[in-house]
C-alpha cells in the first residue's frame, strides 16, 4: 500500500510540474517549544517574525539546540509523512514527538526544495532539508529519527511575517 501510495504522490507531483498548477495544502497543526528540549505544545495559532521564526518558539527566542550553522527558523512537516512513519513503526506522532512547528498537509516534499510559500499571511521560502537527529531520539524517545527517516522536514526562512493558524492555505509559489 505504501508503495503505490509512493508512487500516486510521483505523478501528481509530475501533473502538477506539466500544467504549471501552483500546489496547494493546508496547516493541519502549529507545535511550539520555549526552550531546547522543552515539550512541544500546540498551539492554534503563531505569529511568524522576519529572520527569527515563531513567536513562541525556542528557534525565535534563542533558546534552541542547534550549531549555529545548522539552525532553521521554522521547521515543517508533511501531514502524509507523518502517517507514513506512524503506520510503518508504530510510534504516535500526532503530539509534536516530530519536533517540528508546522504540519502541513496536501503536498509533496520535492515541489518545496528552492520554492517560497504562503503560509497564511506570512511568506517563508525553503532552506533545506530537516534530516532527524541523534538529538530527537534523546529528547522524543528512541527509534524517532528512524521513524521519520529521510521525511524528517523542511527548514524555512521567513520573509514577511504574519499570522499563521490551523486550517490556513499553504500555496506553493511559482519559481521566479
Amino acid at each position: 500500500m505504501t508503495a503505490s501510495l509512493d508512487r500516486l504522490r510521483a505523478r501528481l507531483g509530475r501533473f502538477v510540474r506539466r500544467f504549471r498548477l501552483a500546489p496547494h495544502g493546508r496547516v493541519t497543526a502549529i507545535f511550539v517549544a520555549d526552550g531546547a528540549g522543552g515539550p512541544m505544545l500546540a498551539c492554534e495559532q503563531t505569529l511568524a517574525i522576519v529572520d527569527q521564526g515563531l513567536a513562541e518558539d525556542r528557534y525565535a527566542l534563542g533558546r534552541g539546540f542547534w550549531r549555529l550553522t545548522d539552525g532553521c527558523q521554522v521547521t515543517l512537516i508533511l501531514a502524509e509523512d507523518l502517517q507514513r512513519a506512524e503506520r510503518r513503526h508504530g510510534l504516535p506522532l500526532d503530539a509534536g514527538q516530530h519536533r517540528r512547528n508546522l504540519v502541513v498537509s496536501g503536498l509533496v516534499g520535492v515541489e518545496l526544495r528552492g520554492r517560497s510559500l504562503r503560509i497564511g499571511e506570512a511568506l517563508l521560502t525553503w532552506h533545506r532539508v530537516r534530516p532527524p537527529c541523534g538529538y530527537l531520539d534523546r529528547v522524543a524517545g528512541t527509534g524517532m529519527a528512524k521513524a521519520l527517516g529521510r521525511y524528517g522536514g523542511h527548514c524555512l526562512r521567513v520573509h514577511e511575517g504574519g499570522l499563521i493558524r490551523i486550517g490556513h492555505p499553504v500555496s506553493v509559489l511559482p519559481r521566479e
